[in-house]
């Protein structure tokens, strides 16, 4: 038997000293509305935010979002953003939160029926929309149960300070005389709910509260140290946890926060001219975009730091990149507020498989692993990476009794996460991520991983991006299927699976191989796999 988990350790992550803990009302502290009024008392005038038509400084931010809570219904505990990303959209979620109420982000091109399942599971009772939307936000006609009546949706304008918010009620009785400034959060409210984008059924609601936040926006403190000389791109989409980073451990450790339009995200070459042009020093976004970066024959010399997340990282996708700047490889779930490790791929190294290690615990954090029983594995030996601290958020919201089972209390009141996710701690204390519990298939009676034959698929040089996925036939057989983009066009198959055998058995390579143009990508910045063509194999069941 091996040795069970043992305590854990309470961990003290607040803006102050553990010996004054005792004398701060942690409650208060501990919120994104009382770190941002900090930055503004600080230094109000400092720039904040700016997009192509305005730049607002800490104070003039402020104003903005106080202008939008005094819109916000009173006893509001759900906001819908639905917006185009602006200097808007940022303090329309200041506003939200200031109240005390959770902002549920939502991109504007989602699929009405998306955004309707979203606004009912999560409650939401009010939308704050572009003017340009609010017909869009209508006719989703999300409706819900309250004294057995459907709930009516009206349009609020607002013309204050040149704005182009409206705001959506919907709930019957709501009213804007109802509206209060007054209310606030404390540091266990809701600051937000993160949509996972899973690939069936429903997507699930992640309960992220405003002391996860305040954890994570001091870890990414402690170890990039940003300040008012640094300037963070906004590139993420809203509803991925990438934006939480760029957005609060941003603005709320005094840095500023970037806002490139549609056309300037057009292309790689049209970003990078806006990230020199804007003299951007800090990029976080998916490693598709670091790879996009790393065939560049330069990069701006603005940036100090670019940082990978939501997806493994290869040594080939940052090759040229990590004598130039600092890149760092992070990992976590939605479910433990943005990351839980980074690694410092400049100084670091690449895994025989050609990925790199997470990384180590951030500060309040611990990551572990375990067997399925939950017992800690000796340092080399593959589980379940657990993940303990003050990023861990407060579950799914709703009907999610099964789901919620991955958080499991302790008897001290401590929530681990089980992430489901499988790995290993190397020698030096670095984790390493091998895939998911769930990636592994039979083939010829013989357990595979399909991240294993991706990543030595990633290794030949004929492919420039590559995705292996399993498939079964009716005869409950598997077999792999392999989607590439190669290098060059006239890229030869039979290199390719010469190059693959030297490392696998003929079992693990890819039946079919499907040459494609881009693997197509989703929101999140991941290969949209349920869009991928299906190879139909004798046999095999539409």
């Amino acid at each position: 038997m091996r040795d069970p988990i043992g305590e854990v350790p309470i961990v003290f992550n607040y803006f102050c000293h553990k010996e004054d803990s005792q004398e701060i009302n942690m409650n208060q502290i501990n919120t994104i509305n009382m770190l941002f009024e900090n930055k503004v008392r600080e230094n109000p005038d400092a720039l904040s935010v700016y997009d192509t038509d305005r730049r607002l400084s800490r104070v003039e931010l402020q104003r903005l979002a106080d202008t939008i809570t005094a819109m916000i219904p009173r006893g509001t505990k759900r906001v819908g953003i639905v917006m185009d990303h602006s200097v808007e959209m940022i303090a329309a979620i200041l506003a939200v939160l200031k109240t005390g109420a959770a902002y549920i982000p939502v991109e504007p091109f989602f699929p009405d029926d998306r955004i309707g399942f979203m606004m009912r599971d999560s409650d939401a009772r009010v939308i704050i929309t572009n003017s340009k939307y609010v017909s869009k936000i209508s006719a989703i006609n999300v409706k819900y149960t309250i004294e057995d009546t459907d709930i009516n949706v009206k349009a609020m304008g607002n013309d204050k300070n040149d704005t182009d918010i409206q705001t959506i009620i919907v709930d019957k009785g709501l009213s804007a005389s109802d509206s209060t400034a007054s209310m606030s959060a404390t540091a266990e409210d809701l600051a937000y709910i993160l949509y996972t984008s899973g690939s069936t059924g429903n997507p699930k609601g992640v309960s992220v509260t405003n002391s996860n936040v305040c954890h994570y926006v001091r870890a990414f403190a402690d170890e990039f140290h940003p300040d008012e000389k640094d300037t963070m791109l906004q590139y993420s989409v809203c509803s991925f946890d990438i934006f939480v980073e760029e957005v609060f451990a941003t603005i709320l450790n005094g840095a500023v926060l970037a806002i490139p339009s549609d056309d300037d995200k057009e292309n790689i070459e049209s970003l990078m001219s806006y990230v020199s042009e804007n003299h951007v020093t800090e990029i976080s976004g998916f490693p598709y975009l670091l790879m996009e970066m790393n065939h560049l024959e330069t990069i701006p010399d603005s940036i100090r730091l670019l940082i990978s997340g939501g997806d493994v990282i290869r040594e080939s996708y940052v090759n040229n990149l990590v004598d130039k700047v600092s890149v760092y490889n992070t990992y976590g779930p939605s479910e433990t507020t943005v990351c839980a490790s980074y690694y410092n791929c400049s100084e670091g190294y690449a895994l025989p498989d050609g990925t790199y290690p997470v990384g180590k615990p951030v500060s309040g954090m611990d990551i572990r692993v375990v067997d399925e029983n939950m017992n800690k594995l000796p340092d080399g030996e593959t589980g379940e990476l657990i993940i303990i601290g003050d990023g861990v958020s407060a579950g799914y919201i709703g009907d999610r009794k099964i789901e919620n089972m991955a958080f499991v209390k302790q008897e001290d009141g401590t929530v681990i996460y089980r992430s489901g996710d499988m790995g290993y701690i190397l020698p030096d204390g670095n984790i390493a991520f091998l895939h998911r519990k769930d990636t592994q298939v039979m083939i010829m009676g013989k357990r595979v991983e399909t991240i294993e034959v991706e990543s030595i698929l990633m290794k030949c040089p004929e492919i420039k991006m590559g995705v292996v996925q399993a498939y079964t036939d009716e005869q409950n057989l598997s077999y792999l299927v392999a989607y590439i983009v190669t290098n060059e066009d006239n890229a030869s198959l039979s290199t390719i699976k010469k190059e693959m055998a030297r490392f696998l058995p003929t079992y693990m390579i890819p039946e079919f191989f499907i040459r494609m143009k881009d693997l197509p990508m989703n929101a999140n910045g991941k290969v949209d796999l349920k869009v991928l063509p299906i190879i139909m194999k004798e046999g095999l069941v539409a």
